[in-house]
């Protein structure tokens, strides 16, 4: 009987050890959400175009972020790691199935109003990056809206700098292209 007692108090230790560093880390997860949360599904936003989209992508992004909270050793590298995530997330979506089954039609449906997150940026200019495919569109997300390194842009995308520097530039010259004339910066300068 002394031994299941004493063997018992080990394993109560432990659970409480085990209990203690489970409410540790959910602690430090919740805190890094209330810090990110904001910031992180404005970029899930403009990776994807789509306020609801944006939302699945970052809950499905945060809930494998929680799973491996415990691995992630450097913390001040956390965001890039939800980042990479939340690509992903993304470009599966569009290697999904029913992504294959929709069809253009001619009539656009009625729709809700969408609240951009382009901190005054322009809600045309925004309408022409969402025209480039997902791809090049996360790449001109990363650089320019989160003001990220091409090197660290690599790193998110799981690309060489190379290809950061070659979709990029492709990217920029669609945009040139694409972007209403009253939207070119010289127009503003020249009509002053």
């Amino acid at each position: 009987m002394v031994q299941l007692h004493s063997r018992a108090r080990p394993e109560t230790g432990a659970m409480s050890s085990a209990h203690d560093k489970d409410a540790r880390r959910d602690a430090e997860f919740t805190a890094y959400l209330n810090a990110r949360q904001p910031s992180l599904l404005r970029t899930a936003y403009l990776l994807t175009g789509d306020r609801h989209t944006a939302e699945d992508v970052l809950q499905t992004s945060l809930a494998k972020l929680y799973l491996a909270w415990d691995k992630v050793q450097d913390r001040s590298s956390v965001d890039a790691y939800v980042r990479r995530i939340m690509v992903n997330e993304n470009n599966s979506l569009w290697r999904k199935p029913w992504k294959k089954r929709e069809h253009a039609i001619d009539v656009l449906p009625d729709s809700a109003h969408v609240d951009a997150y382009d901190e005054g940026r322009s809600a045309a200019l925004w309408e022409v990056v969402q025209s480039l495919p997902p791809k090049a569109r996360a790449v001109v997300v990363l650089r320019f809206y989160e003001q990220m390194s091409e090197a660290e842009t690599a790193d998110v995308l799981g690309i060489s700098v190379g290809t950061v520097k070659s979709q990029c530039s492709r990217a920029v010259a669609a945009l040139r292209e694409r972007v209403p004339a009253d939207l070119h910066p010289g127009r503003h300068e020249e009509s002053s």
